[in-house]
């Protein structure tokens, strides 16, 4: 897309506040923006929601054609009177400070799902609610063996309670049909396996070209 000249590109903070330093951090912000028309916005005024870089990973086992999903409380569905706030999801997490988030998407997966990460292959990077949060999320999809996955998991300092369940990949796009899955993160990951997993068998397993 070619940018118009004409376009607003400008923004002019006037104040920023801290609401709430705790679980989330939100700020208030005063900003003027240049208009489409020309000249400049009014004052508005703004709470966002800081939010540390997010990873996602849907983990795929090409051999066995595969979904591993993740299912736990989500105290936000449980607030919106959610029908259940147990939610069926991508493996997710926060990066910490200088992680990368490749290695976010290995080391989620492992305390999440008991699931050991060999490959990665990234699908995109998206704002999730940018009328009201920084939160960024990058999203790949990750080869694993699901021949022993099942149980409980997640770190228990952290208050994670996370049962990690198998889905052949035919079970697990007709997800995409109802509204069992109700994140966009699972949504666009789930999406992407649809239009994908063929070509990513074979790139990761190029011997079932032989076969097939």
């Amino acid at each position: 897309m070619i940018k118009n000249s004409s376009d607003p590109h400008e923004v002019q903070l006037k104040s920023k506040i801290s609401v709430c330093d705790g679980y989330l951090r939100v700020d208030r912000y005063r900003v003027t923006h240049q208009l489409y028309g020309g000249g400049w916005s009014q004052v508005l005024e703004r709470e966002v929601m800081s939010r540390g870089a997010v990873v996602g990973v849907v983990l795929f086992d090409p051999r066995r054609q595969e979904v591993v999903l993740v299912e736990q409380f989500r105290i936000g569905a449980w607030a919106a009177d959610w029908p259940d706030p147990w939610l069926l999801e991508c493996v997710a997490g926060i990066a910490e400070p200088n992680e990368k988030p490749a290695d976010v998407a290995v080391r989620e997966a492992l305390e999440e799902a008991g699931c050991a990460v060999t490959r990665l292959e990234f699908i995109t990077r998206y704002l999730t609610t940018p009328g009201s949060s920084t939160e960024q999320v990058d999203l790949f999809c990750g080869q694993i063996d699901s021949a022993k996955v099942g149980g409980h998991h997640g770190l228990a300092d952290e208050g994670e309670d996370i049962r990690a369940s198998v889905w052949q990949l035919d079970e697990a796009l007709a997800l995409l049909n109802g509204q069992r899955i109700c994140n966009a993160m699972t949504l666009i990951a789930l999406q992407w396996l649809s239009l994908h997993h063929a070509d990513l068998t074979l790139q990761w397993l190029p011997e079932t070209a032989d076969s097939a």
